[in-house]
């Protein structure tokens, strides 16, 4: 026994006691994982009509004409035609034509994967040392 008091360990030669010591080890791990996936899709469809005709025709006839017959010698006869002839044909169209069209899709998929992964260790060792030696000042802590 000591002048400071009773402690776990015995006297050590040199005049020191040793009352607490205490060693141990420490391990860990950790481990993360982190996935994310999506996708996306897209569609586009666009179409149009266009264009424009037009045409027109127009025919106009206009005849003119007489006929005269005549007879003689006793049994006369006289005949007369005038005669006047018109015609007139016209034609329009109209149309609106074309046709154009477009489709267009898109299709796009991720998918991520993180994964973190650590071990560590760790030993220690600390304790309390007592000096009763001369020339000490006393009391002291060692640790590592």
């Amino acid at each position: 026994m000591s002048e400071y008091g009773d402690f776990d360990g015995g006297q050590e030669p040199g005049g020191v006691d040793y009352g607490h010591f205490e060693t141990g080890q420490e391990s860990g791990a950790l481990d993360q994982l982190h996935q994310a996936s999506g996708g996306e899709r897209d569609y586009e469809s666009q179409f149009g009509v266009y264009g424009e005709d037009h045409s027109a025709a127009e025919s106009t006839d206009f005849q003119t004409g007489q006929h005269v017959e005549f007879e003689g010698a006793d049994g006369s006869r006289y005949e007369s035609t005038d005669f006047t002839n018109y015609s007139n044909d016209s034609q329009t169209s109209d149309s609106v034509f074309a046709a154009e069209g477009g489709e267009s899709a898109h299709s796009a998929d991720f998918s991520r994967l993180d994964a973190l992964q650590a071990r560590f260790g760790g030993a220690f060792a600390e304790g309390t040392q007592l000096s009763a030696g001369p020339g000490d000042s006393g009391l002291s802590i060692a640790s590592s």
